[in-house]
């Protein structure tokens, strides 16, 4: 099961076109009581010093323990926020993956050097009301990985995806591939 940290872009969502993965999504957590807000906002910046010099998750590849306490990290702030509501219009946005154990997007983001480039952003591109969520890889100066899917709302914290369509794009260039997976992530 793989467990990835994104946080949003500050933007609205855009179209990005101009099977079994769990993701877990860090947003900060609201409530009426200050107390749990400061637990919460204390618990995000734990987590964030955790994974700044992980390398969106590649070094952790090779690290159990910190793996170990990157995730303990991202339950306990998941505790924090069990009753909150994040699957309404506030996740319609970009969110810029930080890090992951997603096997397929380390190994994409650590391979890109085959292609002659480097990865850049890795996103996601949720839109709640139409029903999809993209997932973008970039490769500066003119490349992407798009992977469009669809979603389902199927809890207050809980999102089901199916992917729908899948390309691999150059400056010139354009390589469709078959989609395949379907899952889901929580937040």
């Amino acid at each position: 099961m793989a467990t990835c940290l994104l946080l949003p872009i500050p933007s609205k969502p855009q179209n990005p076109n101009s099977p079994k993965h769990r993701h877990t999504k860090i947003t900060t957590c609201s409530s009426s009581s200050s107390s749990l807000t400061a637990q919460s906002q204390s618990a995000k910046r734990h987590l964030l010093s955790l994974i700044s010099d992980q390398d969106r998750g590649l070094k952790t590849q090779r690290d159990p323990p910190k793996r170990a306490s990157i995730v303990e990290a991202i339950d306990a702030l998941a505790v924090l926020g069990r009753d909150t509501v994040t699957t309404g219009g506030s996740l319609s946005a970009t969110w810029r993956m930080l890090w992951t154990t997603e096997k397929e997007q380390l190994f994409i983001v650590e391979n890109a050097r085959l292609f002659g480039t480097a990865a850049g952003d890795v996103l996601q591109v949720i839109d709640v009301e139409n029903k999809t969520l993209n997932n973008v890889i970039t490769f500066p100066p003119h490349g992407v990985f798009f992977v469009r899917s669809v979603i389902e709302i199927a809890s207050p914290q809980r999102v089901n995806f199916r992917f729908t369509s899948a390309v691999l794009r150059g400056k010139n260039w354009e390589f469709p591939l078959p989609p395949f997976g379907q899952g889901w992530f929580s937040l």
